[in-house]
């Protein structure tokens, strides 16, 4: 049985890791003979903060086939929302902590005309939304793809520390003073990497010698930045949050408990001077190639997909869930402080 999958997209264009993970679905699955789009309202809506050019709908609504199935973020999901009635459906989870945050008294989830496939990016979120929502099949995980080609390790290291300030801006500042009043932060080149467009990401983490993963203070449904700094071959240390914590089963990636912004300090100190570094810097981009490269990816992918199109569904009028923003904005402005912090940082 073929048909499409159609992911509907955020207009949102800030560096939300979210929506580069959406695109990069897409691009995935078209490269693998499945014809995928990203589905946005306004005609011709392209993201410009990464290259953008994969297969794309628009309009308010569209029409399914009965193969056809639509794959929506948690965070759009409301009571008496359905997208697709009657159409086959995928909730794709990148923050299985928030999941409940537009719905916290819904039961049971998501209570859609048909049930959908559930999928998410970590072990942790298998577990946990197993766990939280026993009425759906099993979560599937479709690891993260980490971009290996564009975050690679440059021919010399500087001795520098890195970390993104946007999701703890005040643990942030108590970070950068705490490395600048110690001694052995001497020539030590301190990076907050702070509204920064991806390609110049990628450029930074190739020469810096630590990576500090701060992270939400709500959770990480994976935590990209960790993945991506370690196949630029950065030395890593910091908060796992959930998400994050398979990442630092990684061979070059030490966890300290959240919080501890001393230790935190005290570990990415030693770090620039650990014996053997070059050998563990290359063993901990090897780690991440062998289970979140855009490969690994695609193959979980496609099975997810197989296994999506074996659900009911049927031809329907679907309804992007842009048509119930106002509803979604109310629930998670408390939320979106920060992205749009990250929109004025990105334009100064």
């Amino acid at each position: 049985m073929a048909g499409r999958v159609i992911y509907t997209g955020y207009e949102v264009d800030v560096p939300v890791g979210g929506n580069r993970i959406i695109t990069e679905h897409v691009a995935l699955l078209h490269a693998a003979g499945i014809e995928a789009y990203r589905w946005s309202p306004t005609p011709g809506f392209r993201y410009t903060w990464f290259d953008d050019t994969v297969p794309t709908l628009s309009g308010a609504e569209i029409d399914l086939g009965a193969d056809d199935m639509v794959v929506v973020p948690e965070l759009t999901v409301l009571p008496g929302r359905d997208p697709a009635p009657g159409g086959r459906k995928v909730i794709l989870s990148q923050a299985h902590f928030m999941t409940f945050v537009t719905c916290p008294d819904l039961n049971p989830y998501p209570g859609w005309s048909v049930d959908p496939a559930l999928w998410t990016i970590s072990r942790n979120g298998v577990e946990v939304l197993g766990r939280a929502i026993p009425n759906l099949p099993a979560p599937t995980l479709v690891p993260n793809p980490v971009a290996i080609d564009l975050f690679r390790p440059a021919p010399r290291r500087t001795r520098s520390i890195a970390w993104m300030s946007r999701k703890r801006p005040s643990e942030s500042a108590l970070l950068k003073q705490l490395l600048r009043a110690d001694p052995r932060s001497a020539g030590v080149e301190l990076r907050d990497i702070r509204g920064v467009p991806y390609e110049r990401v990628a450029e930074i983490m190739a020469d810096t010698s630590v990576f500090i993963a701060l992270g939400s203070p709500e959770g990480e449904g994976f935590g990209l930045p960790i993945a991506e700094a370690l196949s630029a071959g950065c030395l890593v240390t910091g908060y796992g949050l959930g998400g994050g914590d398979e990442l630092f089963e990684a061979p070059s990636a030490w966890q300290v408990p959240d919080l501890q912004t001393v230790r935190l300090v005290d570990r990415a100190l030693e770090l620039l001077d650990l014996p053997d570094a070059d050998r563990v810097r290359e063993q901990g981009r090897q780690w991440v190639v062998e289970r979140y490269s855009p490969k690994v990816t695609t193959d979980a992918l496609v099975a997810a997909v197989e296994a999506a199109r074996r659900l009911p569904g049927q031809a329907c009028r679907a309804v992007h869930p842009d048509a119930w923003q106002a509803e979604l904005m109310a629930v998670l402005a408390p939320y979106a402080a920060p992205f749009e912090q990250q929109a004025q940082a990105s334009q100064e």
